[in-house]
């Protein structure tokens, strides 16, 4: 369940003290799972022209919370608080365009708004908007242009753009190819959690790309990814230990554990 947003720069540029405290009221409701209450406090900021209540009960319509679920009315929604610059929502009408959700299916109208909110700083549209380059949807492919919203986002500690900004310096593309280089990017996603990142800087270890050879440290990761719900973590964990001996195996587990317990500190190296 997604949070909803709120902004210090909202609640106090309210012109009543009672909004504000509305708002906070709303968004109280909403996280303790009262819907019906988040959206009776909610509505009627919205109507009155705020922005972040705006993008908050888009929200309520896009799950349902609270009102009966509806996508066009949260794009209508989501549409007035872009509008009026809120960057999270210019990202959430981008994905709604990207996968034809309340509005007509139009990649073009997506990397529109993915930009506007990219060029807010926004990490998550940047990462979109390097998808859109690296695959040509609604712009000409450029992997170049991929990777350089990739980096602006990664350099935000973004996961999922570390992990695709990887993945670039892993194949080459708009960058030049550097192995070294996508395992920094991978370990920086893995750390944070991100399994499918787990999952290729365990395959980096095993096969010695870009870090020296080492199958426990490839396992840890492996069984750490499989962990967090990564099938394929778990399929080639288990292949893996097949060519393992006993003590390599226990040695990756307690690494494993380590690394878990640690909260991504100590992951063996």
């Amino acid at each position: 369940m997604k949070n909803f947003t709120i902004a210090l720069a909202f609640l106090t540029a309210l012109s009543l003290p009672v909004m504000a405290q509305d708002f906070q009221k709303g968004v109280e409701a909403y996280n303790a799972g009262d819907f019906a209450t988040a959206f009776k406090e909610i509505s009627p900021l919205a109507e009155a022209g705020s922005a972040f209540a705006q993008f908050n009960l888009a929200l309520l319509y896009r799950d349902g919370h609270g009102v009966p679920q509806d996508d066009k009315e949260a794009a209508k929604w989501f549409r007035l608080a872009a509008e009026k610059g809120l960057a999270e929502a210019k990202y959430s009408l981008g994905l709604m365009y990207l996968k034809g959700i309340g509005v007509p299916q139009d990649d073009k109208e997506a990397v529109k708004w993915y930009r506007l909110a990219a060029e807010q700083g926004y990490a998550p549209a940047q990462t979109e908007l390097g998808l859109m380059h690296n695959n040509g949807r609604g712009v000409p492919q450029d992997h170049k242009e991929g990777a350089k919203w990739y980096r602006l986002a990664a350099d935000q500690d973004f996961a999922r753009a570390q992990f695709n900004l990887s993945n670039s310096y892993y194949e080459g593309k708009g960058v030049i190819q550097d192995y070294k280089e996508s395992v920094k990017w991978l370990r920086q996603a893995a750390e944070q959690g991100y399994s499918g990142a787990q999952v290729n800087l365990a395959f980096m270890h095993e096969n010695g790309k870009g870090v020296p050879q080492d199958n426990a440290t490839a396992h840890m990761w492996y069984n750490i990814a499989a962990a967090n719900g990564d099938e394929k973590g778990g399929t080639n964990r288990d292949n893996l230990t097949n060519k393992m001996t006993t003590a390599a195996i226990e040695k990756a587990q307690a690494m494993a554990r380590e690394c878990m317990n640690s909260g991504y500190k100590k992951c063996g190296y």
